[in-house]
């Protein structure tokens, strides 16, 4: 496959995973602002700016953090420029993705501003996860099981081990509680989830847990992470490729059994730091792959940029 296509079809993966999630995290942000009455409103949204890598100076309002994480059109880390970003990489990779694929993409490009403008974030949040599902819903259903969808699937695992690591870290955010872990298990779409599987009242340990390293729910950590490393094992390359796409499994290997094989109190004590590492090694596979597959960022037609 040539490189820029399969870096289009990585993005794609990645920018509308990282548009579901932001919009999850937001959610969550704005229903511990308001249920919060001893909240305090800066600190929390300069902390959850910091959470997403997002550069902020002075006092930070509840409209910042919605300008640059939800309406900002230029950028990376804000839903509206994920949206746009997903579809400027599908245009160039319409030759291997499926009409329906497109045309979705294509029109949520286009409704974003309508929904952008809604007086109730909420909706628009609705809006975007619903959404993604379309997209993810039409990429399983019209592509083939080739190197074209384990691109996708492999930007997707890593995004989603990502963010779903940044989501646990509002856990800490100065000034406010956090979420509890009933809101977070709902924010992942993993109550009901997580109800079949323990059979037992949500609690700090369990439902950490049950984030963190269940190996059936496709949104733990450990879930994607293992997705990651086996898609990587499945992706054809040279000896030299090989070296690398190693050298990746291996780093996501290491955060992998560094959950699985920790009591979690040990990891709930160190929280924030555990998920920074899990965010270390994600970045440390998505360069290695890109060094790999894709072309040098001086050559390529549109530029990539992670959290």
């Amino acid at each position: 496959m040539l490189s820029r296509i399969a870096e289009s079809l990585f993005w794609i993966g990645r920018y509308v995973e990282r548009a579901d999630n932001t919009a999850r995290l937001l959610d969550v942000h704005l229903n511990v602002l308001l249920e919060d009455q001893w909240v305090d409103e800066p600190s929390a949204n300069a902390s959850l700016l910091t959470v997403m890598s997002v550069p902020w100076e002075g006092p930070v309002s509840r409209g910042d953090v919605l300008h640059s994480l939800a309406y900002q059109q230029d950028s990376p880390s804000s839903i509206s420029g994920t949206l746009s970003a997903a579809r400027e990489n599908a245009r160039r990779a319409r030759e291997v993705i499926s009409t329906e694929v497109w045309e979705s993409l294509n029109t949520t490009h286009m409704q974003v501003d309508r929904w952008a403008r809604s007086p109730r974030p909420h909706d628009y949040f609705v809006w975007v996860r619903e959404r993604a599902a379309v997209v993810w819903g039409l990429m399983s259903a019209t592509t083939t099981r080739d190197d074209a969808w384990y691109f996708m699937e492999l930007g997707r695992s890593l995004e989603r081990a990502d963010m779903i690591a940044r989501l646990l870290m509002t856990r800490n955010l100065e000034g406010t509680t956090g979420p509890n872990w009933t809101t977070l298990l709902r924010s992942c779409s993993a109550h009901e989830a997580y109800l079949r599987t323990v059979r037992a009242l949500v609690t700090e340990e369990k439902a950490a847990e049950f984030l963190l390293v269940d190996r059936l729910f496709p949104r733990s950590i450990a879930y994607n992470l293992e997705r990651a490393e086996t898609i990587l094992q499945q992706i054809e390359g040279s000896e030299h490729g090989r070296a690398l796409s190693n050298r990746a499994r291996l780093s996501l290997g290491r955060a992998r059994t560094n959950l699985e094989y920790r009591d979690v109190r040990e990891i709930l004590t160190d929280l924030t730091g555990q998920m920074q590492e899990v965010q270390r090694a994600c970045a440390t596979a998505s360069n290695l792959i890109r060094d790999r597959y894709f072309l040098p960022a001086s050559t390529t037609l549109w530029s990539q940029e992670a959290l």
